[in-house]
């Protein structure tokens, strides 16, 4: 683990190497052809330095950061567009902006306020969700599988706001949320695109969905063109997720992650075009109602599509090994520190 470490260390101060070039050399080149051909070999290591890790970890969110969010929002940089148009004010936070999972909040509403505790409850619930693996033999296979559930998107929000409030505290950003409860989801529309990983959602809207929808309207009407744009962007997610899968697992690829976030995709669309239909008659589910076959949609294809890749490659065994180690970890810290505490 040491060397992983050491590795990873050496990963990351060769992406705040780049992404000084970035700063000081691409950002004077007008926008354009120029400058994404001087950004094409800080894409190429972008998408080479990950493979140098082999911790899930280490390497999962590397890869996230530099492979999809990293090389998305240079691409935009190029075209002078997405978060690093707004010349940021100094090298700081061009390389936090560029490199992390965050995004500066524009939005000068208020923001909702959610529960003190809310936070803390998920920290608590994430190290008994880790120790209900030890009885997965004794569990049934839906009760494991909304622990699968429980633990990605657990793990995925505590790590990115772990990571974006020490970004928020020493630089005095205002950040926007990465995910705001997507288990309160009442259609698929509002998950993918008001509730799940905004952070990604916001760089794929300038990415794919923009340029898509303004190409096909000149051959479409308005309604087909977002439908396409919205069946484009989550192809795009879907080989991105293929991408990162390879970097987890080292296997080729078999195309159910992408088929996964096309299925998807094509149900949004056609559940965009019935609650049309289903408004103009006055025709409303229970919030209760559709917030539970959302969930259990989410479940079935995840099952069906999304978990099984990983699942044949051990990667959740490594990722669970690796946070049980933490946890205990922590765990023999804290105690020894009450140990101390007490003696005094």
């Amino acid at each position: 683990m040491d060397d992983e470490i050491v590795m990873f260390m050496k990963v990351w101060l060769t992406t705040i190497s780049c992404l000084c070039y970035c700063y000081y050399i691409s950002s004077t080149i007008p926008k354009g052809f120029f400058r994404l051909l001087s950004l094409l070999p800080i894409l190429y290591l972008f998408l080479i330095l990950p493979f140098n890790l082999s911790s899930f970890h280490l390497g999962g969110p590397t890869t996230f950061f530099l492979v999809w969010l990293g090389t998305f929002k240079l691409l935009l940089f190029s075209f002078n567009q997405g978060p690093l148009a707004q010349s940021p004010s100094n090298i700081l936070h061009f390389i936090s902006l560029a490199s992390l999972p965050i995004s500066l909040n524009h939005n000068i509403s208020k923001p909702k306020l959610k529960p003190k505790w809310l936070f803390p409850l998920k920290v608590l619930i994430f190290p008994f969700i880790i120790h209900a693996y030890n009885y997965t033999h004794n569990l049934h296979p839906y009760f494991i599988l909304f622990l699968y559930c429980c633990h990605m998107y657990l793990g995925i929000e505590l790590f990115l706001a772990l990571t974006a409030i020490p970004v928020q505290t020493l630089l005095g950003f205002d950040l926007q949320p990465q995910f705001d409860e997507p288990y309160l989801s009442t259609s698929l529309q509002d998950f993918w695109g008001r509730r799940w990983n905004l952070m990604v959602t916001g760089i794929l809207r300038p990415s794919v969905f923009h340029p898509v929808y303004r190409i096909s309207t000149r051959f479409l009407g308005p309604s087909c063109s977002a439908s396409t744009a919205v069946l484009a962007t989550f192809l795009v997610s879907g080989l991105m997720h293929e991408l990162i899968y390879y970097y987890l697992t080292r296997a080729p690829p078999t195309w159910e992650v992408t088929c996964f976030f096309v299925l998807h995709g094509v149900c949004t669309v056609a559940e965009v075009a019935v609650k049309k239909v289903m408004l103009r008659r006055g025709w409303r589910l229970h919030g209760v109602v559709s917030t539970a076959l959302v969930l259990a949609f989410l479940a079935a294809t995840g099952r069906w599509l999304f978990f099984p890749q990983l699942l044949r490659n051990g990667v959740e065994k490594k990722a669970i090994e690796e946070c049980a180690t933490l946890v205990n970890f922590v765990m023999s810290k804290l105690q020894l520190h009450l140990l101390t505490f007490s003696l005094f």
